[in-house]
């Protein structure tokens, strides 16, 4: 009898410690969800800008080369032995200084016997011209005394223009580039003796396409630089072709540097250009930072103000837009958001929709150029 009431109470007493350890595990579990899901996620730090309705100012976008607007090849007229350069690489000259001058002794000893023919010619005219006058000679006789001071005069004309033909000189005022030639050459005519620019303006040569064309006119502005996101000269359009490249389909127009600073722009030299078009008014804009290309299209963070366990916080919600034109660091934006409101501009890799978030502005990114962030600049 006693043995039964011991084997029952330590059944009854197992039971008991299975069921006490289910009650616990259950328990546990049941405390570590609680805990889990009312526990709140830690806030991300962020930067934050603000959706602007501003002047936006387009533009047309292009690449052009730039050219001097004064600018040729240097070459002889004349050919002969080269007796003297005048200049040194990269010297500034002015116009009509003489640059090379070629060996003229010879043309120089033809217009000394040309002037001595004249002076004959000039002498035998005048007294055939006082005979005329009396009477004593024959008007055929006139007549060959005048046409041969005439040719005479033109054979000296003609030995001058040779002369000045062997002293290349400046065309304008400007810089020329190292000699191509040397001091005793031979150098036939048309061969090239240096490059030479007046870099104190520039032109630009550059092209649109057909359906942009028309937003091009004579005087606009143009902004020109040797990055896309630093233009800082400025020129203004000169010149556009009446007709459409039937192979490229692009207009050629050209642009003037009034002031080249520096010479900062050298010939040939490639640049890019922006034609400003008329500015546009409440164009809604964010930093091109603030948006993220997805598989389903462009969306943004918004920051909004909710409540959690009765503390405000700042929460962020997913919304997709629809973007437009780019222009520096800003994105037009079309549909999707409004003026006023704030979105996460940098941080978003850590981000989901609902998540807190803390902001943090100590760095301006809308201030960066996105084309230089893509570029690690």
């Amino acid at each position: 009898m006693k043995r039964r009431i011991v084997v029952s109470l330590v059944f009854i007493l197992a039971i008991g410690l299975c069921a006490g350890l289910i009650w616990f595990n259950f328990f546990r579990d049941k405390m570590i969800q609680n805990f889990f899901a009312n526990m709140q996620q830690p806030a991300q730090v962020v930067s934050a800008a603000k959706v602007e309705a501003k002047t936006w100012t387009p533009g047309i976008n292009a690449i052009g080369t730039a050219k001097a607007a004064n600018g040729v090849e240097l070459a002889v007229q004349a050919g002969g032995l080269v007796k003297e350069i005048n200049f040194k690489p990269n010297q500034r000259v002015k116009q009509g200084e003489v640059l090379v001058q070629i060996d003229d002794a010879v043309d120089r000893a033809d217009l000394a016997n040309a002037q001595a023919t004249v002076r004959l010619s000039e002498a035998n005219f005048e007294r055939s011209k006082t005979l005329a006058s009396r009477g004593y000679a024959a008007e055929a006789t006139f007549d060959q005394t005048q046409a041969q001071l005439a040719t005479a005069r033109a054979q000296e004309a003609r030995a001058k223009a040779i002369i000045e033909q062997k002293a290349l000189k400046a065309p304008f005022s400007g810089v020329i580039g190292i000699p191509r030639i040397d001091v005793g050459q031979y150098v036939q005519p048309g061969t090239t003796v240096a490059s030479f620019q007046d870099l104190q303006s520039m032109k630009v040569d550059f092209t649109v396409p057909e359906q942009l064309a028309s937003s091009i006119q004579l005087g606009q502005e143009v902004r020109l630089g040797m990055t896309e996101g630093d233009l800082p000269f400025v020129g203004k359009v000169v010149g556009k072709d009446p007709r459409v490249d039937p192979k490229t389909r692009l207009v050629a127009v050209q642009a003037l540097v009034e002031e080249n600073k520096d010479g900062a722009i050298l010939p040939g030299q490639f640049l890019h250009v922006e034609a400003v078009l008329p500015p546009e008014p409440d164009v809604i804009t964010v930093p091109q930072t603030a948006v993220i290309t997805s598989l389903y299209g462009d969306y943004v963070y918004t920051i909004e103000q909710e409540e959690k366990a009765g503390q405000p916080v700042q929460v962020v919600k997913q919304v997709f837009v629809k973007t437009g034109r780019r222009r520096g660091g800003s994105l037009e934006i079309l549909s999707g958001i409004a003026p006023g409101q704030q979105v996460v501009a940098s941080g978003q890799n850590k981000l989901q929709a609902g998540a807190t978030v803390k902001i943090d502005n100590s760095i301006d990114v809308t201030k960066f150029d996105a084309t230089k962030l893509a570029n690690g600049q």
